[in-house]
C-alpha cells in the first residue's frame, strides 16, 4: 500500500489514468469528522483501532466476535510481533471474500496506514457463536437411524456350508448304509439291465440332520395340539324285505 502511494505521488499523470481504469481503486466519501472521531464502518458505527475488522458480509453478520491470533510485522517489516485479540466484525470490502478472511482496522493517519499496509499474513481465525447456533454441537445430538434388520437376521440364522460340515461317520471312514451295487455271485445279473428290486443308494444317516440342526427355523404357526371332540353318530339300519 505504501509503495503504491509513493508511486502515485511521483507520477501524477499516471495516477489519474490508473484511477480511471482500475476498478479496485477506492473512492472516498468526505464527511465532517473531527480529529478525535474514527471512521464509520459498514455497520454504521465508528470503528475501533485494533478491535474492528472487515469481513465478508455475505457470510458473516455484523457484530459477530472473532478471536485472531498470530504474528504481525507491527514494529518493522521484519518483526514478528505477537497478536492475540478479541475483535468484532463491523466493516466489509469488495476484496474481502471467504469465511476465513478479514482486514484489521489499525486506525487513521500516516503511521497507521504504514503499519496496516504490511498486513498480509496467515493467522488463527476463530468465530465465536452461541452453542445453540453451533452446527458442530447440533451434529453430535443428531439422532442416528436404526441399525439394518439384516444384521439381526444374520445372527439368528447363520449360513452353514454343507461341504465344510461333513458328518463324523464320513470322516472316520465309515461306509454309507445302503444296498450294494455289485451283483451277488449266486444270482448273476446283466451289467446292462438294472435289477428291478434294487433301491437307489441312501445318503448317510444323520447327514441332513447335522446341517438342519444348525439353522433354527421359526415355526410357521403356533404349535397347538388339536383337541379331539367326540361326536356321537347314530346309525339307523334300513331292512328291506322282499316277498
Amino acid at each position: 500500500m505504501q509503495k503504491i502511494r509513493e508511486w502515485m505521488d511521483q507520477n501524477p499523470d499516471g495516477s489519474k489514468e490508473l484511477r480511471r481504469q482500475n476498478r479496485s481503486y477506492v473512492f472516498f466519501h468526505e464527511v465532517m469528522l473531527s480529529d478525535k472521531d474514527e471512521a464509520v464502518g459498514a455497520q454504521g458505527v465508528p470503528l475501533t483501532p485494533g478491535r474492528s475488522i472487515a469481513v465478508d458480509k455475505s457470510l458473516h453478520v455484523y457484530g459477530t466476535p472473532f478471536f485472531i491470533e498470530g504474528e504481525l510485522p507491527i514494529e518493522s517489516e521484519q518483526s514478528k510481533t505477537p497478536f492475540r485479540r478479541l475483535m468484532v466484525a463491523q466493516d466489509t470490502g469488495s476484496s474481502i471474500t471467504g469465511p476465513a478472511r478479514a482486514d484489521i482496522y489499525y486506525g487513521a493517519g500516516p503511521d497507521a496506514g504504514r503499519v496496516s499496509g504490511r498486513f498480509r499474513h496467515n493467522m488463527r481465525f476463530v468465530i465465536l457463536v452461541p452453542k445453540s447456533l453451533d452446527p458442530v454441537g447440533r451434529g453430535r445430538k443428531m439422532p442416528l437411524p436404526d441399525p439394518r434388520p439384516s444384521d439381526k437376521i444374520a445372527r439368528l440364522f447363520p449360513q452353514v456350508d454343507p461341504l465344510k460340515d461333513k458328518p463324523k461317520d464320513q470322516k472316520n471312514g465309515a461306509k454309507p448304509s445302503g444296498t450294494s451295487a455289485e451283483p451277488s455271485p449266486k444270482s448273476p445279473v446283466s451289467a446292462t439291465e438294472p435289477t428291478k428290486n434294487a433301491t437307489p443308494p441312501q445318503p448317510p444317516a444323520g447327514a441332513g440332520q447335522a446341517v438342519a440342526g444348525r439353522v433354527p427355523l421359526p415355526e410357521a404357526r403356533p404349535n397347538i395340539k388339536p383337541s379331539r371332540v367326540g361326536h356321537h353318530h347314530r346309525r339307523v339300519g334300513h331292512d328291506r324285505r322282499s316277498r
